[in-house]
């Protein structure tokens, strides 16, 4: 009811504003604030499912500025008027609080990583700094007055225009729903109305009780309704805008900053700081960027590595056995004998503790270039890239290595190990048939009790 309310508020002040011009108290202190309590009260209420500090972000800041329209009204009509300090204040504090709500509004609505928060401020400040330094030079040439009054005819603007750079990034980097759009519009009114006010009252057109101003309620309604749509919880792909916008923000503040060296005070303060905070969240961005990308990469090695051994596991020497099956090598499937029986007297750690000692043997006697595998419990693989018999000296090689016992902590024990191999010759059999026969030529070691078994080539 309340968000149907607010709008009815909204539509009833506009025909109320059209019939009757002249400004009166009712409709332009009362109802015209009340609608922005309205909309306040309507963020307030949105779905619990909706962050907490977003909710309660953009409720404090719709309320803060109706309090600023309020006193500002108020001053309209009475003679006993509320300080233009307090005013001041309370629409400046609209700025970071709405601000800090919409970015963890939509946020929410998807799982927005941390890159792309920094990107869409690393946007929004980068746009804003050059907006500033083509600007606020020129205005606080132009304008007369106190640099406080200068300084807040600025400010103004340029926080409409972060409000609508950072919404417009996470509307594109969210790849558009309801809830972003709806925000996104609420923003672009609020600020297009603000803009048209500050103009208007620079060259003395502005009127008291414009039609206009209802642009303000507009979007602030929109701002607190977007709070009640569902965005979906879709994981988001990587958007295209990061690269050349970031990076367009960074070169821009940059630049701005090495003019401001080069020029001294020539650029107001506040763009100096609008192009520092920018190049900083660029570095922290990169270095963030840095970090995901050794985590990728690290996870990527894990998920190829055998955790016990350190060797490469079976995912990552099938992927091997597809280069194998197109050049001239060998494939090892090796077995160790008597290794259950270890398992079963003495317990898996102990197992453990043998199969770690193996695998530092069986490195020791393989050259650079031949890849030892583990596939699984007491199974290794072994590809040899060459000759035929390269790949039977490494065989040889592998079983003379468990021919003298393992010294474990429950004493020394002995274990064997079976060979299979199969000699490849160029792309003319299939990675799992290289397996087969391989495996075939391995039961047939262990069966025979011979240890080594070349299978025939084909």
């Amino acid at each position: 009811m309340a968000r149907v309310g607010v709008f009815l508020l909204l539509i009833s002040h506009l025909i109320i504003r059209v019939a009757f011009h002249l400004p009166s108290i009712v409709p332009d202190l009362i109802i015209f604030n009340l609608i922005a309590f309205a909309a306040a009260y309507v963020a307030w209420k949105s779905p619990k499912v909706n962050d907490r500090l977003a909710r309660n972000s953009i409720t404090l800041a719709i309320f803060i500025w109706g309090l600023g329209s309020t006193f500002s009204t108020w001053n309209s009509f009475y003679e006993f008027g509320i300080s233009e300090r307090i005013i001041d204040i309370c629409y400046t504090a609209f700025y970071p609080l709405v601000f800090l709500g919409i970015i963890r509004a939509l946020a929410v609505t998807k799982k927005i990583s941390a890159l792309e928060i920094l990107d869409t401020a690393i946007i929004a400040l980068g746009t804003s700094s050059l907006i500033a330094s083509l600007l606020l030079r020129p205005a606080l040439l132009a304008f007369t007055g106190p640099k406080y009054e200068v300084f807040l005819s600025i400010l103004y603007p340029i926080g409409d225009l972060i409000l609508v750079a950072a919404t417009l990034s996470l509307v594109v980097l969210q790849h558009r729903n309801l809830r972003s759009l709806t925000m996104f519009t609420g923003v672009a009114i609020f600020a297009i109305t603000d803009l048209l006010f500050l103009l208007l009252s620079a060259t003395s057109g502005y009127e008291f009780a414009a039609l206009t101003d209802d642009g303000w309620l507009l979007g602030l309604a929109l701002i607190a309704s977007a709070l009640w749509f569902h965005g979906g919880e879709t994981e988001i792909k990587e958007p295209h805008i990061n690269t050349w916008a970031t990076t367009s923000s960074l070169i821009l503040s940059a630049s701005i900053l090495a003019y401001g060296a080069m020029r001294a005070n020539y650029f107001p303060i506040f763009v100096l700081v609008l192009a520092f905070v920018t190049i900083s969240l660029a570095f922290i961005r990169m270095a963030i960027a840095l970090r995901d990308a050794k985590l990728i990469s690290d996870d990527r090695e894990h998920a190829r590595t055998d955790e016990l051994t350190g060797l490469p596991n079976r995912r990552r020497f099938i992927s091997e056995l597809e280069l194998l099956r197109r050049k001239n090598g060998t494939l090892l499937l090796l077995d160790l004998d008597g290794f259950k029986a270890v398992n079963d007297n003495y317990g898996h750690e102990i197992g453990d503790q043998l199969l770690k000692q193996i695998t530092t043997r069986f490195n020791r006697v393989l050259a650079e270039g031949i890849l030892l595998a583990r596939l699984g419990g007491d199974e290794f693989g072994v590809i040899v890239y060459g000759e035929r018999n390269i790949g039977n000296d490494v065989a040889l090689a592998l079983r003379a290595t468990c021919t003298y016992p393992f010294t474990l902590s429950v004493g020394d024990v002995k274990v064997g190990v079976s060979i299979g191999s199969v000699t490849t010759e160029g792309p003319t059999t299939t990675k799992e048939a290289l397996l087969k026969r391989a495996d075939t030529a391995m039961y047939e070691a262990k069966r025979s009790g011979a240890g080594y078994v070349q299978a025939p080539i084909n």
